[in-house]
């Protein structure tokens, strides 16, 4: 069973990536974005009201700030990215998720690494430079830029995952999920509207709808689905098994881009093993 939900995460997180380029195609970054968390928190309000009804007043401050933190500005960072960069890329580059929850952990949480997990430091930060310095794209300042706004989402990726460990703890993680998706229902409203998505006429005559039901597959399979699944398998086999899926997303977003078209390059599968095998060593 834990290696179907295993299979089934990388698949469905793997492929997350040509979804925001599949809805990108159509709608604007912050309209992609938007429309994913919207539709995240749709599929979560039925758990929401046991999540506030269970957890500390006290408690549901820092669970809307991890909302924040580990979906709000990672969708938007993600989709902006997108824009320049190939979806294989960046499936890549999200696989130094682990690598910056270690490296914040311990700037800013005391956490103690060995020379092992330096090592594995060292080694994920130079697979990262191959990727940024050798993508299928000329090398320029514009490119490398928007490969940084994903490394900037695993940063905040990877201080939600210290500040839920923190402060977090005792709440199920069911009803982090429900409460951080549902209060990020109405700012990513009202950032949708100010793009004027509900009064464009490209919604009302057609034009968006693939764009639409991209984000929206995206939010409720790639974000709210993939959530759950993911408590469910760290409920039944650990954590340490369910960080694992962090080596098969890479390989699956690969897969995607070559099939969509995108060409991929000798340096950044290198890059790539690298990334993975300090992500190894590391945890």
């Amino acid at each position: 069973m834990k290696w179907l939900l295993f299979v089934i995460l990388c698949l469905i997180w793997g492929s997350s990536f040509v979804l925001m380029k599949a809805g990108l195609e159509a709608l604007s970054p912050f309209q992609v974005a938007s429309i994913r968390i919207i539709c995240a928190g749709v599929f979560m309000l039925p758990f929401a009201k046991k999540a506030y009804r269970e957890v500390p007043k006290e408690v549901i401050r820092p669970i809307i700030i991890s909302g924040f933190l580990g979906t709000f500005f990672p969708a938007y960072l993600f989709c902006i990215a997108q824009t320049k960069i190939d979806s294989s890329l960046a499936g890549i580059l999200n696989a130094i998720t682990p690598l910056a929850t270690i490296a914040i952990g311990t700037a800013f949480f005391n956490m103690k690494l060995g020379w092992i997990k330096w090592t594995g430091m060292v080694l994920g930060f130079a697979g990262m430079l191959v990727l940024l310095l050798n993508g299928n794209k000329e090398i320029s300042f514009q490119y490398i830029g928007y490969a940084l706004f994903v490394v900037v989402a695993t940063l905040c990726y990877g201080l939600n995952v210290n500040m839920v460990s923190k402060n977090l703890k005792d709440a199920a993680p069911m009803h982090i999920a429900a409460i951080a998706f549902t209060s990020l229902i109405l700012p990513t409203l009202i950032i949708l509207a100010l793009t004027g998505y509900f009064t464009d006429p490209r919604l009302l005559n057609g034009e968006w709808t693939s764009g639409t039901i991209s984000a929206a597959i995206l939010g409720i399979v790639g974000t709210g689905v993939a959530s759950v699944t993911f408590y469910v398998l760290m409920k039944k086999a650990g954590p340490v098994f369910a960080s694992m899926v962090t080596y098969g997303i890479p390989f699956v977003a690969i897969a995607w881009g070559i099939s969509t078209g995108e060409t991929i390059t000798a340096m950044q599968v290198a890059g790539m093993i690298v990334i993975l095998m300090g992500v190894r060593l590391a945890n």
